[in-house]
């Protein structure tokens, strides 16, 4: 009997200390621990308990790891989404891109440490990889339409391909980026957009920029 009431007064201070987004306190909660102990040793009862959520909770928005990151993505491009909404990015097709792009680099700082852990432990898991490559995908298809540049047809596929291959460059250079206005990975992608330009009219054919 006692261990029953020790556990319904745990929950009860589970559910007190819940917060109002779960599913965002349930992202924030994994990444601090893949950046404590790695990702590959964070299991979902733990990621349940650091975000104050029972694991039935926590199951029915995530039910694997994989779907966290799947959730952060997604998070990630709401937020982006949100900016170019209050003020939609100006100039050539190359220059919207690398200011949306730059936007969500500066949503992912707080979780830059999880990040480091979560593509160290991806190195070793081809599936992890490929479901990351199509979560990708559906995200510079997303960028690339707040950029006003079209992600649909034969066009938009060489572009979500063209914007990806830049992304994972300049990714790469912001994980090790520690300046403040981030002029390393700025120089990494705009090297990279402007090579990507030449690519099978990748920034061709804009339509105007989001009002």
């Amino acid at each position: 009997m006692a261990r029953k009431a020790g556990t319904k007064g745990a929950r009860g201070k589970r559910a007190a200390a819940r917060p109002a987004d779960a599913g965002s306190a349930a992202i924030e909660a994994a990444l601090r621990l893949a950046a404590e102990k790695g990702w590959a040793r964070v299991s979902l009862a733990e990621v349940a308990e650091a975000s104050g959520l029972k694991m039935s909770e926590l199951y029915a928005r995530f039910p694997s790891k994989q779907a966290i990151l799947d959730g952060l993505g997604r998070q990630v491009d709401r937020e982006v989404l949100e900016a170019v909404d209050a003020e939609a990015p100006e100039g050539s097709a190359r220059d919207r891109l690398f200011d949306v792009l730059m936007r969500r680099f500066d949503a992912l700082e707080a979780h830059r440490d999880g990040l480091k852990a979560v593509l160290r432990s991806a190195a070793c898991d081809p599936l992890a990889l490929l479901c990351g490559a199509f979560g990708l995908r559906r995200s510079m298809a997303a960028m690339l339409e707040a950029a006003g540049l079209s992600a649909s047809g034969v066009v938009g596929l060489l572009r979500i391909k063209g914007v990806s291959a830049a992304y994972l460059l300049a990714l790469r250079a912001w994980l090790s980026d520690d300046s403040a206005d981030k002029a390393h990975t700025m120089a990494v992608l705009d090297r990279a957009l402007r090579r990507a330009e030449s690519w099978a009219s990748m920034l061709g054919r804009t339509k105007p920029a989001p009002a």
